[in-house]
């Protein structure tokens, strides 16, 4: 497409401000060379599609499916508990106020609304009793928040129980390499800012998209959705229940709107005004779970010279309370123990 073929007869050029045509001068001419939109390569974004579409629940070795079985108990767990907490009673509200027959539930009820709503609501649940597991990094973050925009796809396609393991394991994997490869705090953002990338992927992998789509699912999470660190900073509020939730629910938009057709900004992570410059700065991904060059961790079942799934290297809590404190809380018990004794 071409934006703009000729000027003719100016004296003095305005400027043309971060063009990305080159320019030809000629005898008072410009003349603009065609311009490719929605040609340029993203190598993370085609990189992390094309994992995505790598992923086979067949090749997921025992651990990881036991570990990804085990997040999607402790996360219903957690729901459950937070089931009468007003931010997700306000949020189930919001959510009842659509009725779709064909979407998806929102837990505990029969209900079935949006599927971007159901993320919302049941990624609430998830969230609010600061109860579900943990990932330590560079950038710390709660991984099993990708579960709501997995499910709310998966009901939509009517996925199996392996195809949904397999989302999981792929948004655990997404999530925390991102984590790994920058810290956003620093830099003013809240770590749900990497949410929408893996929630996209979790989605896009349920919703059958083909590698082109993830690849735009990719781009629409990346362009619109970069949350705040002030959400866990001074006056907390309701809020810190749900900004994943949020996260999950575009992300999960995203791919929504890619499987339709919606193309988005590229690339995405390495361009003039993309993701690393002006949020996370480099990102270097070393080789995802499965793939080859990364010896396996000790005692886990990948193989020889591939690298291990980061679902693996999450923890589920035993107590409510951040993840730093779990020691203290059980050195607490012990020494209420006896002392009443």
């Amino acid at each position: 497409m071409v934006a703009i073929r000729e000027l003719r007869g100016w004296s003095r050029l305005s400027t043309i401000a971060e063009s990305r045509s080159s320019c030809h001068y000629r005898c008072g001419t410009i003349f603009f060379e065609p311009v490719q939109f929605g040609k340029e390569a993203s190598v993370i974004a085609d990189r992390l599609a094309a994992y995505a579409q790598s992923i086979r629940s067949e090749d997921l070795p025992a651990d990881v499916v036991h570990e990804g079985k085990r997040r999607v108990l402790d996360s219903l767990g957690c729901a459950f508990g937070a089931w009468t907490a007003e931010p997700c009673v306000i949020a189930r509200r919001t959510a009842q106020a659509v009725t779709i027959p064909n979407g998806a539930t929102l837990w505990g009820t029969a209900h079935k609304t949006l599927p971007d709503l159901a993320a919302f609501a049941n990624g609430a649940l998830v969230r609010y009793l600061d109860f579900n597991d943990t990932y330590l990094s560079k950038e710390p973050a709660h991984p099993s928040d990708n579960l709501s925009a997995v499910f709310a796809a998966g009901e939509k396609t009517e996925a199996s129980g392996r195809q949904v393991i397999e989302a999981i394991v792929l948004a655990y994997e997404i999530q925390c390499r991102l984590c790994d490869a920058a810290a956003l705090r620093p830099r003013g953002w809240d770590h749900v800012t990497y949410g929408p990338f893996s929630s996209a992927l979790g989605a896009a992998k349920v919703l059958k998209l083909s590698e082109a789509q993830t690849v735009q699912a990719i781009n629409l999470a990346g362009v619109a959705n970069v949350a705040l660190r002030q959400t866990r900073v001074g006056d907390l509020s309701m809020w810190k229940a749900c900004a994943f939730a949020n996260a999950a629910r575009n992300g999960l938009f995203a791919a929504m709107l890619a499987r339709q057709g919606m193309t988005g900004p590229a690339p995405i992570f390495e361009g003039q005004k993309g993701f690393m410059e002006l949020v996370s700065g480099p990102l270097d991904l070393p080789p995802f779970g499965g793939e080859r060059g990364q010896a396996p961790a000790a005692g886990r079942s990948q193989s020889p010279g591939r690298a291990p799934f980061k679902i693996l290297e999450t923890y589920i809590k035993h107590y409510p309370v951040e993840y730093h404190a779990q020691s203290a809380v059980e050195a607490a018990l012990v020494v209420r123990e006896e002392l009443l004794n």
